[in-house]
């Protein structure tokens, strides 16, 4: 159990709307303890990026509360700043620069900074000292961007699609440095659109859905939360009530697509096997079977579309009342 004295970020009621009315963020709470990595997912536009950016100090939120190491990171900014890291989707770094004078820049700006060289080593790019900024290629600039973000050895680390544009290895080496930065104690928090990553990273994360946290916990509760998946084709002549009683096989949700079955289940190894035995017994095939166990993947599909349909019909019961609305004064 969490205790506040061992949180570092602590979000509660947060929102923020922009001009025109629109809310990006709707009354997201979470908290972070001390050394753990926190993943924030989403589609485009669920709001991570918003959140995150106020979490960072960069903007006032509309309401509720942000607390970071204590204390409000936009109003306290300066008992904050020395001690965070961030990494945005785009760093901006003047292209005329090499890498080792972009990095002397942003130590002379940076307290406690660590030697500008042993930061770009950490990343990878201790070999491109004397290449401009604009001659580097769309991974090169993402570890340019991570490598200023940890050069000031920060306590939280705020990092949004670190790996966007870098190649399978390149991820890999940045999950590594991450992992490192962690085992020394500091706190992260990341955006991320691979669910491969989160899954190899973080310790809880929240699914989010436009501005609303959809489901948060520990990786494995989120999984676990839904089922595997077993599809196959019907064998010619047969039809759903020849198979075995779905019940017993630990089957809890069904559907029939044309010839193709979808099952859902929390027992897959039970599930498939009575399947496999039942077909063996027939002397069936079953062909296009695909068994998937729950994945994150899986669970993200599935908050997101039932998020989308929970959306879909309180637009149209709003639409419904309003029409109904109308009606009744046109009546009058």
């Amino acid at each position: 159990m969490t205790t506040n004295a061992e949180l570092v970020i602590d979000v509660q009621g947060l929102r923020r709307t922009y001009a025109g009315g629109f809310e990006a963020v709707r009354s997201v709470s979470f908290s972070v303890a001390r050394g753990e990595l926190f993943a924030l997912l989403g589609t485009n536009g669920a709001g991570k990026t918003s959140t995150l950016e106020l979490l960072e100090g960069l903007a006032v939120p509309s309401g509720g509360s942000v607390r970071v190491l204590g204390h409000d990171p936009h109003t306290e900014r300066s008992a904050v700043r020395p001690r965070v890291g961030v990494m945005l989707q785009e760093g901006g770094f003047p292209s005329q620069l090499t890498v080792l004078e972009t990095a002397r820049m942003w130590a002379g700006c940076t307290s406690g900074a660590r030697p500008v060289g042993e930061a770009l080593e950490l990343v990878g790019l201790g070999g491109r000292h004397s290449v401009r900024v604009m001659q580097l290629s769309g991974g090169e600039r993402r570890r340019l961007d991570l490598a200023m973000a940890v050069l000031g050895r920060p306590e939280v680390l705020f990092l949004d699609e670190p790996t966007t544009g870098l190649d399978a290895e390149g991820r890999r080496e940045t999950w590594e440095l991450v992992r490192e930065l962690r085992e020394q104690g500091t706190t992260v928090l990341l955006t991320t659109h691979y669910l491969e990553e989160a899954e190899e990273l973080a310790d809880r994360l929240a699914i989010m859905h436009e501005g609303r946290i959809a489901a948060e916990g520990r990786v494995e509760e989120v999984v676990a939360a839904h089922p595997s998946r077993i599809s196959f084709e019907l064998p010619d002549g047969y039809h759903m009530g020849d198979l075995p009683a779905l019940g017993q096989l630990g089957v809890t949700e069904h559907q029939l697509n044309g010839r193709t079955v979808q099952l859902s289940t929390p027992n897959l190894q039970r599930a498939a096997t009575g399947l496999l035995v039942w077909a063996e017994t027939a002397g069936v095939e079953l062909r296009g079977l695909d068994v998937r166990s729950a994945s994150l993947e899986e669970a993200f599909l599935h908050i997101a579309r039932e998020a989308k349909e929970s959306t879909a019909t309180a637009k149209a019961a709003t639409a419904k009342t309003a029409t109904t609305k109308r009606d009744e004064v046109a009546a009058r």
